[in-house]
């Protein structure tokens, strides 16, 4: 884990198209400006741990709704072990 210090207005950059302000600094708690693209999702850990369980529980609901089905069993040609070490007629 990367530990920075940063004062009120400070800035820092995460790759080419991230950037964190600390806005204010008030006690224990600080405030930050984040500016990023549309499609990187930004949450606090624990609304992210929410997310995530959510989405358990739809996959979990979906498979208890539509389970996958089981290999249908061929009638096609036997297993070759089926038939390995069967006296063959001429």
């Amino acid at each position: 884990m990367l530990v920075l210090s940063r004062k009120s207005g400070q800035r820092l950059r995460i790759s080419d198209n991230i950037e964190v302000t600390v806005i204010s600094i008030q006690g224990g708690r600080v405030q930050f400006g984040i500016n990023a693209p549309a499609e990187v999702s930004i949450h606090r850990a624990e609304v992210q741990q929410r997310i995530e369980q959510q989405r358990i529980e739809q996959q979990r609901t979906a498979q208890q709704r539509h389970p996958e089905p089981a290999p249908a069993l061929s009638s096609a040609a036997p297993s070759p072990l089926a038939t390995e070490g069967a006296a063959t007629c001429p």
